[in-house]
């Protein structure tokens, strides 16, 4: 009877357990997927913060680097105020517009400008919005007018023909680059260190998240370069440990002829046609091909 009567406890025990541990494991679950749910929305609501990190100090300006330049006031199609340099070359074969990365502002590309310049080429430089000398704030729509005021300015206050217009592009400034060429075909385009979608390069961050459905700043290039046919020349860091080497190859394969591909040597912020000698060789000699010089 004795035993019995513990066997009947320990049955009951058991009972009273699995009700208790169903509901604790219910209420981590619940817990778990609450704050899953509003970590998306944090990066959902919150993405331009992880996107953009706008400098408001021009550290450098094109006379550092010897280089003659005026300073520019443009307006976005939206009314935004837009501050940019020109640096202007007598015997210029063309003009080249640069769409700078995500950090910063112009004053990161005043170098490149410098070698590009030495190239036989004018430049224009730009504060995206949001960035140095440029008013309000960055979003995907609001570059691609930027970049579009540049391009306006070029072709109607400098009486530039496309013809004599290459658009370069850095990191997400590729994207930017990307957009502009696909609206206005210019005799060139030049991306450097850029990705195939900014939502590709943030499933490679977060790969726990659904990023393909949080972006909405997406730079989807990848479905822009099949479409554009003016020369097209890629670059990108054998070692980039932001936006991969795979992913430039990516863009690369999917766009249209013609084309080039140069991998560089280094990673993110130091791989490029400034960075390397025979890098800095290669690209001069692919812009002789397709702008010759007078």
């Amino acid at each position: 009877m004795s035993a019995m009567g513990t066997a009947q406890s320990s049955r009951t025990g058991t009972v009273q357990r699995t009700p208790r541990l169903r509901r604790l494991l219910l209420v981590a679950l619940l817990t778990l997927a609450t704050g899953y749910v509003a970590m998306c929305v944090g990066v959902c609501h919150c993405q331009e913060r992880l996107i953009y990190f706008p400098d408001a100090r021009h550290f450098l300006t094109p006379a550092a680097v010897r280089l003659d330049y005026e300073e520019v006031r443009l307006a976005a199609e939206d009314g935004v105020p837009l501050l940019a340099w020109f640096i202007p070359r007598d015997d210029a074969r063309g003009t080249i517009l640069v769409c700078g990365g995500n950090g910063g502002n112009m004053t990161e590309v005043v170098e490149t400008a410098k070698t590009l310049h030495g190239f036989g080429f004018q430049i224009m430089l730009f504060d995206y919005r949001g960035y140095g000398g440029s008013g309000g704030q960055p979003s995907e729509a609001g570059l691609y007018r930027d970049a579009e005021a540049a391009w306006r300015y070029l072709l109607i206050e400098r009486g530039i023909p496309a013809q004599q217009l290459v658009i370069f592009g850095r990191s997400l400034g590729g994207g930017v680059a990307i957009e502009l060429a696909h609206r206005h075909p210019p005799a060139a385009l030049i991306v450097e260190s850029t990705f195939t979608s900014l939502a590709a390069v943030g499933q490679r961050e977060y790969p726990f998240l659904p990023v393909y459905l949080l972006t909405r700043n997406r730079y989807e290039s990848i479905r822009k370069v099949p479409h554009l046919r003016c020369p097209k020349l890629f670059l990108h860091g054998r070692d980039d440990e932001i936006i991969p080497l795979a992913l430039g190859q990516a863009l690369f394969a999917a766009a249209a002829k013609p084309k080039e591909f140069i991998e560089t040597p280094g990673r993110h912020n130091n791989s490029g046609l400034e960075y390397n000698h025979e890098t800095t060789r290669q690209v001069g000699a692919w812009l002789d091909r397709h702008i010759p010089r007078p």
